[in-house]
């Protein structure tokens, strides 16, 4: 249970610190903002069907996140060329302006009042500790994870292959 509410946690900071202006501000519009873009990070050239397969999003949701996301260049579409009928998406080859806002907002005040730090010294080590495991978070964290519950422990439609 802690460790859901520190992700609950998190991810309204995040939803906090994000620039508003043009986006959905609705709280599904922006997670499933954040959860495609993630994906696409990780999968480049994918499609929208796998997209959605992956994350669990609706294929209307992950396709209205796409729009937004190539409406302020974060990313590119193109048609498939073995199967006109898929569109493919990756990340713009340059970063967008959209980008570099959001990566050059500081989080570490608000990651320190959001935890309570008393001192510099203690919002330095709140801060390095959400570093060290957003650095952990790769491609094998998550099936490690599933692998690692007992049987019992997964949800329904969970394996260890997942992710």
């Amino acid at each position: 249970m802690e460790l859901f509410l520190l992700g609950r946690a998190l991810m309204r900071m995040s939803e906090k610190a994000l620039p508003t202006a043009g986006l959905d501000l609705s709280p599904i519009g922006v997670r499933s903002g954040m959860v495609v873009a993630a994906d696409i990070d990780e999968h480049p050239g994918t499609s929208i069907r796998e997209i959605a397969e992956r994350t669990g999003l609706v294929q209307s949701l992950v396709s209205a996140a796409v729009a937004r996301l190539r409406d302020a260049g974060v990313v590119v579409t193109e048609t498939d060329p073995s199967d006109r009928r898929r569109t493919l998406v990756r990340h713009a080859p340059d970063k967008s302006r959209r980008e570099a806002e959001v990566e050059s907002i500081p989080v570490d005040e608000a990651l320190a009042a959001a935890f309570g730090a008393r001192s510099a010294e203690e919002a330095t080590q709140i801060v390095a500790a959400v570093e060290t495991l957003a650095k952990r978070l790769t491609d094998e964290t998550m099936p490690r994870f599933h692998a690692a519950l007992p049987d019992a422990d997964r949800l329904e439609g969970d394996s260890p292959e997942m992710d």
